[in-house]
């Protein structure tokens, strides 16, 4: 069963209850009693890690998973950059670089 977090509008009480995904969500909040009590959107609770199945099964089956290096076009202000071309397809694919499921 998944645990929701829930938030009152009112008073600000939080608290997380482990609830069936059929059951209704909760209205009311067990603090003040008014119907403001809601449900928050959160991240999920578990993270893929290690060389399970991303490392063994997603990856391109004997062909190099690389990219061509990025180049950076040059400021117009006449200012220099210091950004690398991993820097830059890094910070573009959110850090784990452009060859990887996500992107």
């Amino acid at each position: 069963m998944p645990i929701y977090a829930y938030k009152c509008g009112s008073c600000g009480h939080a608290k997380d209850v482990l609830q069936k995904i059929s059951d209704d969500p909760l209205t009311q909040c067990p603090s003040c009693g008014q119907d403001t009590f809601s449900k928050q959107l959160t991240a999920a609770g578990f993270q893929l890690k290690g060389s399970g199945w991303y490392a063994t099964d997603f990856k391109g089956g004997g062909a190099a998973a690389t990219s061509a290096p990025a180049t950076a076009a040059a400021p117009s202000d006449g200012a220099t950059s210091t950004a690398t071309a991993s820097d830059a397809g890094g910070a573009a694919a959110g850090g784990c670089g452009a060859s990887c499921a996500c992107h």
